[in-house]
């Protein structure tokens, strides 16, 4: 054999063997259990070739660390609560009215003196700064280019209020977690109002709160070595142990309210209300709306979804005070189902993150855009061209 039929003969073998390999590693079930590493996959989709909020999630996914996804994504304990928000809304169903003329669409209503473009609200949530450098500065530059969409300030925003209001001229509101100390809670209230507030939201539903997804990730991330780990505890109890609430939050009664009230010198909102009867409170002890919210299923596990309880809340209010609504909330089709049962207007609380922490101010911007659009475009298809027209005919439920 000459030296080139060597050659070519080693040369065939390699091939041979890389064949074999190749034809192994594709039917192999831990390659198909990884990222194709032959492929690209970094690309993120254009803003144009987002059609719903939930498009927006795998790319909020791909871009947040694992502690600020866990943290907007996550419910508490079993996420019982945070699946029944999804869920409700499949036994609410869509009555349409067909020979309506559709054709000019009018979404607009009032709100504490605010006129809205749209019923729709950005919640309050927590750190944006861990979303996007620019955190709720970015967060109000978009809601305030989608058709000046209010946005509620957290309590924990990652940006003092004032640099917020500067950031854009759009509305804001601010939520409070209330102090134990009233001063420190007037203190509050008034550098709110004075940045711009429109309006206070006192949250009320957050009276000793833990996440055990973010209790895991903070184990893995910082576990103590094995001298520490004795003294270490955090979280809840082990067995035989005695679990004492350590927050604080405990002094929550309605007196406090009436201590609030009267510095409160905006509209004032109760949030995290979830029955008829708290609702009748808020209004005697001096609130101005209601907010029906379970934190997103962020506060007790098995408490029933906000959709569910609306209609009942709606029916004790009476027309007293306005009632809002957040928890679960994607689709334009959501809020049509809760303005049908008697909101004035809904809240979106990981939507607006999702934009953010995908795209900065353009995605706060597009997502609520769509969810505005996808509203409108229910309205038409429902027969329903004004939110007057939108009542309880306009669905059937199924509650259970």
């Amino acid at each position: 054999m000459t030296n080139n039929e060597h050659q070519w003969a080693r040369a065939l073998s390699r091939r041979r063997a890389m064949c074999g390999l190749a034809g192994f590693l594709a039917g192999s079930p831990r390659l198909w259990g990884q990222q194709d590493p032959f492929r690209d996959h970094s690309r993120v989709p254009g803003l144009n070739e987002l059609l719903s909020a939930f498009d927006f999630e795998p790319v909020f996914h791909a871009k947040v660390s694992r502690e600020a996804y866990d943290y907007t994504s996550l419910g508490v304990d079993g996420e019982f609560t945070l699946r029944r928000n999804r869920a409700a809304f499949d036994w609410v169903r869509i009555v349409p009215k067909r020979f309506v003329d559709v054709t000019n669409i009018n979404t607009q209503t009032e709100l504490f003196g605010s006129n809205l473009a749209f019923p729709i609200l950005v919640a309050p949530s927590a750190g944006h700064g861990q979303l996007h450098p620019r955190g709720e500065l970015a967060t109000h530059e978009g809601t305030t280019a989608a058709s000046d969409t209010p946005m509620i300030v957290s309590n924990n925003a990652s940006f003092p209020m004032d640099k917020i209001a500067a950031a854009a001229k759009g509305t804001l509101w601010f939520q409070l977690y209330p102090r134990q100390q009233i001063e420190a809670s007037r203190d509050l209230v008034e550098g709110a109002v004075a940045a711009g507030a429109k309006a206070i939201v006192v949250t009320v539903d957050q009276q000793s709160p833990y996440y055990e997804r973010q209790l895991h990730n903070r184990n893995l991330a910082t576990s103590p070595p094995p001298s520490r780990r004795a003294s270490a505890r955090s979280g809840p109890p082990g067995p035989g142990l005695t679990y004492r609430i350590t927050d604080n939050r405990l002094w929550y009664q309605w007196d406090f309210i009436d201590k609030l009230r009267p510095l409160v010198k905006v509209p004032m909102v109760i949030k995290g209300i979830l029955t008829p009867e708290d609702a009748v409170l808020c209004i005697q002890h001096g609130a101005d709306g209601v907010l029906v919210s379970n934190h997103g299923g962020r506060s007790l596990d098995y408490d029933p979804s906000t959709l569910e309880v609306l209609p009942e809340i709606v029916d004790a209010v009476s027309g007293k005070v306005p009632v809002i609504i957040d928890s679960g909330f994607r689709r334009g089709s959501d809020v049509f189902k809760a303005l049908a049962l008697g909101a004035r207007a809904v809240c979106l609380g990981r939507v607006p993150r999702w934009g953010l922490g995908a795209y900065g101010a353009a995605g706060v911007e597009r997502v609520l855009e769509i969810m505005q659009t996808e509203l409108t475009q229910t309205m038409a298809q429902a027969g329903r061209p004004t939110l007057a027209s939108i009542d309880r005919g306009a669905v059937l439920t199924d509650f259970s």
